[in-house]
């Protein structure tokens, strides 16, 4: 062993102290710290490893949703698409069987008024003036075949009922009405900002072709003619009561009527036969109030039609006028006649002009003025 001299000189030295994270107690707090923390960020990541798997699945849950609602959406899309084609289809054809309707119907009672017309003008034919007397007669005449059957011709008085919000237009020249209805849609103006639409349209007529009209005199009526001009109902009174009486020849009188627009008067007696003995007198004298006058009596035929052929035609110089809406114009139809007076619009002269406006029932009254021509 080895000593130190006595002449060594000694100093105080300190050892430096040791820190707690170098003793074992420090180090057993930290590592308890950290383990601390460490739970800490396991419990974390395990709560953020719940959250993103809920967040996932919520996500997915949404987009199942987003593609379920969009394949509803576009199902439903697709659905109210057909059904609104079906619906379109179903209208479409809804009002071509309208238009087909109103036109037959249209049709019919142009042919219900045309057959009207035609039976009051044969009705008004047959209140002939004639006397037919029994007499023992000779012919001396020839024979024909029955298709050399005289012929006669008829003026035809057409009564056309027109639908509302429609024109008829007759023009002097056919060439004028050919091209309104070639040009078919024309725009007609109402003012500086406004016009409305129309379509021309023919017009076409149901006219008689031929009519077997077989006559028979009835038993029962008399035609009074040659009347004298008084009131309506004193003169009715006066001859029911002069034929009334059997002193003229006279019976039970059942009805009595005026003929239209034939200044005539038809008697009708209860029993037959009656009529023959006044038609043979033919002229009888009456007492009205403040003289006596002389009327005719001769005998009131029946007609019966026994064949009627039609034939539709076209009237060359009238043409209708469809589509004129509700307008508060009060010179709405003299808009629509001048725009089809100027020659600029195709149009010309004008010879009759009629306007039924919607919610009006119009009709339109045709008269023949010859074989190529009618009037309105």
């Amino acid at each position: 062993m080895d000593f130190m001299s006595s002449d060594e000189e000694f100093s105080l030295v300190m050892e430096p102290l040791k820190s707690s994270e170098e003793t074992l107690e420090g180090i057993q707090n930290l590592i308890s710290s950290y383990k601390i923390q460490c739970d800490q960020l396991v419990h974390e990541q395990t709560d953020l490893a719940n959250m993103i798997k809920d967040s996932k699945k919520m996500t997915q849950d949404c987009k199942k949703r987003s593609i379920k609602l969009a394949k509803s959406l576009q199902e439903d899309k697709q659905s109210h698409q057909e059904q609104m084609d079906s619906e379109m289809e179903r209208q479409g054809m809804l009002s071509q069987d309208e238009f087909k309707l109103m036109k037959d119907i249209q049709e019919v009672q142009a042919a219900l008024r045309e057959e009207e017309a035609n039976f009051e003008q044969l009705k008004q034919q047959t209140d002939v003036f004639t006397i037919v007397p029994e007499k023992n007669v000779v012919f001396k005449g020839k024979t024909c075949d029955a298709g050399d059957v005289p012929m006669f011709d008829m003026t035809s008085r057409i009564v056309y009922p027109m639908v509302e919000g429609t024109a008829l237009i007759t023009f002097e020249e056919e060439e004028v009405a050919k091209r309104i209805l070639s040009m078919k849609k024309h725009q007609v103006k109402l003012g500086e900002e406004c016009h409305i639409t129309v379509e021309a349209q023919p017009v076409q007529l149901i006219l008689p072709e031929l009519v077997e009209i077989h006559s028979e005199v009835c038993p029962q009526r008399i035609l009074i003619s040659n009347l004298p001009e008084m009131d309506m109902e004193t003169l009715l009174d006066r001859l029911q009561l002069h034929f009334f009486h059997s002193k003229h020849g006279g019976g039970d009188v059942e009805h009595c009527e005026v003929l239209p627009d034939s200044g005539t008067v038809v008697l009708t007696f209860l029993k037959d036969n009656i009529s023959k003995g006044l038609t043979e007198k033919e002229f009888h004298d009456v007492k009205f109030p403040k003289k006596i006058h002389t009327v005719r009596v001769t005998p009131f035929l029946n007609g019966k039609i026994v064949n009627l052929k039609t034939k539709m035609t076209v009237c060359p110089r009238t043409v209708l006028l469809t589509g004129i809406p509700r307008v508060r114009n009060d010179s709405l139809p003299d808009h629509v006649e001048i725009h089809f007076q100027r020659s600029s619009n195709g149009g010309g002269e004008l010879e009759a002009f009629l306007y039924s406006p919607l919610g009006q029932h119009t009709s339109a009254l045709f008269e023949s003025v010859d074989p190529k021509k009618e009037q309105l």
